[in-house]
């Protein structure tokens, strides 16, 4: 049985981490067909973004410690190479945190572009307390997203943050109800865009994060925006626009 869920909403697809008897957690077979999984959405042309959760209660409780430790580095980089698939979508992607993210579950859940926190939601390094040095890139994400301090307080000083103090943190974009439709709402807003348009901006957010001068930025956006502009799509919608003004 497969261990990734994919559940297609109109042009939003739902892959859900499915081991709920393991609490989610990540290993070798489930981290390959998860980068599978979103491999197969970018190959999509009907799929505009995708929603990454997990089976309750948790969204994602870690790697398995028992499997990496025979596999040494090998193992790491396989585990890794399902939340990098992720990391690397060239799709927007949302996750929807139903429960506990620990360690590589909050990887993949940094992973996504955007982080939305059901009530029982929790965010959870646990490098450190289980001896282990953070890996897959964690420091980097997590320092990108919620800054130095509050890095330091996740990964060395090891406190955990609910939904609330995720939100305040900056790691969530919101608290909600049920967390899996309002991502599938959220990641239905750049799925109604043009598949092309939505992934050269994402390309091009991208390219300017790492800009230091404005007008770097304007060169690197020039370019895709002078394109998005031949393009049907938009010659669709100016010409709606117009008859809207027109009132024809």
């Amino acid at each position: 049985m497969s261990q990734i869920l994919v559940d297609r909403r109109d042009r939003v697809a739902v892959l859900t981490v499915h081991d709920p008897d393991r609490r989610n957690a990540l290993n070798l077979t489930l981290a390959a067909e998860l980068a599978e999984a979103v491999r197969a959405c970018e190959a999509d042309k009907q799929v505009g973004a995708v929603v990454v959760t997990g089976t309750p209660p948790a969204f994602c409780a870690g790697a398995d410690l028992t499997a990496l430790g025979e596999a040494r580095e090998k193992g790491l980089r396989d585990i890794y190479a399902g939340f990098l698939a992720v990391a690397n979508c060239s799709l927007p992607t949302v996750a929807a945190v139903n429960g506990a993210a620990v360690g590589a579950g909050l990887n993949l859940a940094l992973a996504c572009d955007v982080r939305l926190a059901g009530d029982s939601a929790r965010f959870d390094a646990r490098f450190l307390q289980l001896g282990i040095h953070p890996g897959g890139g964690m420091t980097w994400m997590l320092q990108r997203i919620v800054g130095p301090q509050q890095a330091a307080a996740m990964t060395l000083f090891s406190q955990v943050y609910d939904a609330k103090a995720a939100l305040a943190a900056g790691l969530v974009l919101d608290v909600v109800d049920d967390v899996v439709e309002r991502a599938v709402q959220v990641a239905g807003q750049a799925a109604q865009a043009p598949r092309e348009l939505v992934v050269a901006t994402k390309r091009t957010m991208r390219a300017t994060a790492t800009t230091t001068a404005h007008a770097d930025a304007v060169e690197l956006e020039i370019v895709p925006q002078l394109a998005s502009m031949d393009s049907p799509a938009f010659a669709e919608r100016l010409a709606a626009l117009r008859r809207r003004i027109s009132g024809n």
